[in-house]
């Protein structure tokens, strides 16, 4: 900054349009001005531009100048002359992601009173996204830093965003929030839609049955490995062939295949980390080009199951222990790494990741995730991450062309 002048904070206003930028720059090169920040937002056409400067001669002939020069494009300007200089402007502490179909005045309101309560500013905003969902994005400053603070924040927005119907993300801003390198998404219900077991089961008319043992596991209240035994036992006498065929019929989440191919165009390392079975899912995990898979194994005899599994059984602790294998293969740190799941048996998992991420999960995994998602698309993950559509949709455009499916 300069070491004699006037501190002036010029903000123009109006109908976005060609030659504005250039008409205001003009006019401020004829006062010999230093640039000391330049903001600029478009809303649906509208702009607003704000420029803070430092004017080494008359400000007032610098505002009668500006004056005259925009009204020649039809825009407004405001100059306060004397702006404040006094410190230099905090960085935010934390990143507030709101996701909604719709997100209502009600429901941001309902957000930011509950930031205000808690001492934290919003510094910014801007849209991640339209589609499938509306996402903003917060800058905010936080005053309380103490220990906890982050875990307060997280959970009084939370416990508020699901009354409006909203989700809501809570992370530590600055560069570690765009630093994360690996990916671990469960299958079950997570990358896939349903159940892989419960589809096996089927086949063997026992779906009914495997379902009620499958539910209870996920709310954690039958131990997982005890009830993979008892639901794999369901499947003995089947024919192997029902493998490939529950396999042909798999279903990916919505977005699914938008996150995985935005996450490797971005460099991540990307798998899957399932207490279901590797040889249903093998296909799927080839076709989308995922570094690592970690399942259980179903014993095969004479072309048939036996209703049991073989070797290491993926439970809830192998499932964070793959994560960490993971890292260690990738050489990404744990805290550069994100887990998304739906399930109990993802508790250890979410909790060892550096971003746990809860998808239309069972209340046993929402309590202790980073973030959850209640609404049915997976690329939600990557607004979360700080993402915006607008990115996606043009890197598609350059591969081929973008497609939006009508929601119902």
């Amino acid at each position: 900054m300069a070491s004699s002048g006037t501190a002036v904070l010029v903000t123009v206003t109006g109908p976005d349009k060609p030659g504005v930028t250039s008409v205001l720059f003009a006019a401020l090169s004829r006062h010999d001005v230093s640039l000391l920040d330049v903001e600029q937002v478009v809303i649906r056409g509208r702009l607003t531009l704000g420029v803070l400067l430092n004017c080494p001669k008359d400000p007032e002939d610098l505002q009668e100048e500006l004056e005259e020069a925009m009204a020649t494009v039809g825009v407004h300007v405001d100059v306060e002359i004397g702006a404040d200089l006094n410190g230099k402007p905090e960085l935010p502490t934390h990143v507030v992601v709101v996701l909604g179909r719709p997100v209502t005045a009600r429901a941001f309101s309902t957000i930011s009173r509950e930031l205000a309560r808690q001492g934290a500013n919003i510094d910014s905003i801007r849209g991640v996204a339209d589609y499938p969902v509306t996402g903003l994005e917060l800058q905010v400053t936080a005053t309380n830093t103490s220990p906890g603070a982050d875990k307060q924040l997280r959970t009084g927005l939370s416990e508020i965003a699901a009354g409006v119907g909203v989700d809501v993300a809570v992370e530590r801003a600055g560069i570690a929030r765009r630093s994360k390198r690996l990916i671990v998404f469960d299958v079950d219900s997570t990358l896939v839609q349903g159940e892989v077991i419960e589809m096996l089961a089927a086949k063997a008319g026992r779906e009914d049955e495997v379902r009620a043992v499958t539910e209870a596991a996920m709310r954690g209240e039958i131990d997982f490995s005890e009830s993979l035994h008892q639901r794999v036992a369901a499947l003995a006498g089947l024919d192997a062939s029902v493998i490939d065929e529950v396999g042909e019929e798999l279903e990916l989440t919505p977005g699914a295949r938008t996150t995985i191919r935005t996450l490797r165009r971005l460099g991540y390392y990307c798998g899957v980390v399932s207490g279901g079975f590797r040889q249903v899912i093998e296909g799927l995990a080839h076709e989308l080009e995922l570094d690592f898979v970690k399942a259980n194994t179903l014993e095969i005899v004479d072309g048939k199951l036996t209703g049991r599994v073989v070797g290491e059984v993926i439970d809830r602790a192998a499932k964070a222990t793959a994560l960490r294998e993971f890292a260690s293969q990738s050489g990404v740190p744990m805290e550069q790494t994100v887990a998304v799941g739906d399930g109990a048996n993802d508790i250890d998992m979410l909790t060892a990741a550096g971003l746990g991420v809860a998808f239309n999960a069972k209340p046993a995994l929402r309590e202790i995730a980073d973030t959850a998602i209640s609404h049915p698309y997976l690329d939600a993950v990557l607004f979360m991450l700080g993402v915006t559509r607008g990115e996606i949709e043009a890197a598609d455009a350059i591969d081929g062309g973008v497609r939006r499916v009508p929601i119902l």
